[in-house]
């Protein structure tokens, strides 16, 4: 079996929260469940698969504690490891919506790894987004503000994704 980590950058503790629950579904151990801000680039080392989940901020920022973590992570080698991608936003914010996870992909592409978790953003309201890459979500979109309701049947979808990928 896989060993899989979760890493995440939360600043009102929903992205925590989301972590914990895709922990649950996927049988993570808390043990393996990271907050970034208490956590250096190495602590990836012994997984198989990375799970990250920022939220996202102002013009589609990261969560501010990712920066540091970020920079070390993007120039480790990471081939033959497995990334999935999480985000919380506002999709009212409707050209930034979950703008973090564009982020993400996109300085760890360097890295090798290679990428699961694509999501279909049916259903969402926004114009556009920097996670929306080369025609694909780059991840599992949330936006527990407005669209609650909908994140359970989201998430399962999404965890039900990543186990056949990974």
């Amino acid at each position: 079996m896989k060993k899989i980590g979760i890493f995440y950058g939360s600043s009102t503790g929903m992205t925590a929260e989301v972590a914990q629950e895709i922990a649950k579904k996927l049988g993570v151990a808390d043990g393996d469940v990271h907050d970034v801000a208490k956590s250096s680039p190495s602590d990836v080392a012994p997984y198989d698969v990375l799970i990250l989940g920022s939220s996202t901020w102002g013009a589609g920022e990261l969560q501010d504690d990712w920066y540091d973590f970020l920079d070390g992570l993007e120039v480790l080698e990471l081939k033959g490891k497995k990334i999935a991608l999480f985000g919380c936003g506002d999709e009212s914010m409707s050209d930034t919506f979950c703008g973090a996870l564009g982020e993400l992909y996109n300085r760890l592409q360097k890295t090798g790894a290679g990428f699961v978790g694509y999501f279909n953003a049916e259903g969402y309201d926004f114009d556009e987004s920097p996670a929306f890459i080369d025609g694909v979500y780059v991840g599992l979109l949330l936006d527990n503000v407005n669209k609650e309701e909908l994140t359970e049947n989201r998430l399962n979808e999404w965890v039900a994704k990543v186990k056949s990928e990974i």
